[in-house]
């Protein structure tokens, strides 16, 4: 097995998010997490992945603050995985990735889940990037710059 080198230190924003979530298990429990699920068998059954995959994927996502181990809500012996603010700041990565799968991945037609809003029942709008003035950014209008 070849050890992950770690981006922790990494200079790029990018490489350090991936370093603690880079993994499509991690990305897809998080999901999970946005639907609802909370406790590990929750979890293990609705992705159908092995459970030391899971286990050793959520300790990750325990360890980089994306989740929080706490006592059941119910007031069993169990404990649930909670989303913090960290792991609730993926949200828009989510809808992001969802929206571009919706684009690239489905035929015109093609039946999937879709994100509506609960207040209304009405479709998720499309993401955008937007200038600071309101204009509509692609990757034409933007520039990474060097750190200072």
């Amino acid at each position: 097995m070849v050890k992950r080198t770690s981006m922790e230190g990494a200079e790029c924003p990018v490489a350090r998010s991936l370093d603690a979530i880079g993994d499509w298990w991690s990305l897809l429990i998080v999901r999970d997490a946005f639907d609802g699920l909370r406790r590990f068998g929750e979890f293990q059954r609705n992705l159908g992945m092995a459970k030391n995959i899971l286990s050793a994927r959520l300790r990750t996502l325990v360890a980089h603050g994306i989740f929080d181990l706490v006592p059941a809500s119910d007031g069993s012996a169990y404990q649930e995985y909670v989303l913090t603010e960290k792991g609730k700041g993926l949200f828009p990565l989510i809808i992001g990735l969802r929206q571009w799968g919706e684009a690239f991945f489905y035929e015109a037609g093609e039946a999937h889940s879709r994100v509506v809003d609960r207040e209304n029942g009405r479709p998720v709008r499309a993401l955008e990037l937007r200038a600071e003035d309101g204009r509509l950014l692609g990757p034409e209008d933007c520039v990474r710059i060097a750190a200072e």
